[in-house]
């Protein structure tokens, strides 16, 4: 009998919680466990552990990296999945091998290319992956440059912070100063130059961001499963272009993704963006973690978060083929179960759960100690 695998993911996305359902239901049937950890107590990803607690605020990278031995040590842990501190974390794998623990996640070397956006568009454009024109800029000056030539090419000029994820900061530039309209419906992503230049002035320190033409739809993201040995297992791109999705495996959105994630390699689970810019594909943005959209790939029929740790256990899945496309869906909002709360004169047990419609998770959730709820 196969023996029980236990895997913790530290501060992650809420949508992580369908990552979790689907390590569950491995084809295999071999049982997992999963560990939680969130800053949040309110995180469904908490409730959807078998053990779950908040994590220490206020640590250094360093100190995360103690933090996440002991947690290893202290549970079991089998494979750990982080995205928190993911680069302090990578560079002690010798530490966490030591203990019994694999790290889901890229070499060192590849988290720090694809951490600065910068940095991996060159990197990237040296092997021959087409990326859009781009600009980093520091201050008003800079920017005020960056988005007058591309205008005079005739592009809508964006930004976004050198380094960061999810879209944060992302907003498209504007010539149409301030007005009412922009109150109206729902915040925009538009905003002002006027308005931003004046921000940067009067800013006490310089930003670090990458001007680049807005680009256009459909975005393909691919997820790549690749092994130790730099070699793809998987690479399905999931399409988006407004409200519909779908998937692809076509080649010119694989083919480059292959290239990025063999050439540089991003062991394990990674995400490989792309938009179009003008009449051809170009990398918009690399991330070196499971997307939070990774579950989709179930409609493939294919389980990636099991093969990702079978992958991290040593055990080679080989090459994997989707046995077929799943149709073009979109994606609607659902209900998930929290952990309780503690009520003032109340013991948690006493009071009415919040969606008394909605089943309990099939685990039961430990309460540590060290989680004040």
């Amino acid at each position: 009998m196969l023996s029980r695998v236990r895997v913790w993911l530290n501060r992650t996305y809420a949508e992580n919680v369908f990552f979790m359902d689907q390590l569950r239901r491995n084809p295999s049937a071999r049982a997992v466990e999963i560990h939680a950890t969130h800053g949040d107590a309110d995180s469904p990803v908490l409730a959807a552990a078998d053990t779950a607690e908040l994590e220490p605020e206020g640590l250094s990278p360093a100190g995360y990296v103690e933090f996440a031995l002991d947690q290893c040590q202290r549970r079991g842990i089998d494979v750990f999945v982080p995205r928190l501190h993911q680069a302090a974390i990578v560079a002690h794998r010798a530490d966490f091998a030591a203990i019994g623990t694999a790290l889901l996640a890229p070499p060192p070397e590849a988290v720090a290319v694809f951490h600065d956006k910068v940095v991996a568009y060159e990197a990237v454009q040296a092997v021959g992956v087409p990326v859009p024109p781009w600009w980093r800029v520091r201050t008003a000056d800079e920017l005020v440059a960056a988005v007058e030539e591309l205008e005079a090419d005739g592009h809508k000029a964006c930004f976004k912070p050198a380094s960061g994820a999810g879209g944060v900061g992302f907003r498209v530039i504007t010539r149409a100063p301030f007005s009412l309209a922009q109150l109206n419906g729902f915040p925009s992503p538009y905003v002002s130059l006027d308005t931003v230049v004046e921000a940067l002035e009067q800013a006490d320190e310089q930003v670090d961001w990458l001007v680049m033409p807005r680009l256009e739809q459909p975005e393909v993201s691919v997820d790549t499963l690749t092994g130790t040995d730099n070699r793809v297992r998987l690479a399905i791109g999931r399409t988006k272009n407004g409200r519909r999705r779908g998937f692809t495996q076509h080649e010119q959105w694989l083919e480059p993704a292959r290239l990025i994630a063999e050439g540089f390699g991003l062991h394990y689970l990674s995400n490989i963006q792309f938009r179009m810019f003008g009449d051809r594909p170009v990398l918009m943005d690399v991330n070196t973690r499971p997307a939070g959209g990774l579950h989709q790939l179930s409609l493939c029929g294919v389980n990636v978060p099991w093969a990702a740790v079978q992958l991290a256990l040593g055990e080679d899945t080989g090459v994997i083929e989707p046995p077929f496309l799943g149709q073009d869906y979109t994606v609607v909002s659902g209900l998930r179960q929290l952990r309780p709360v503690s009520v003032p004169h109340q013991r948690v047990e006493e009071v009415e759960p919040l969606l008394p419609s909605v089943p309990a998770p099939a685990p039961a959730v430990e309460t540590a100690q060290a989680l004040p709820l």
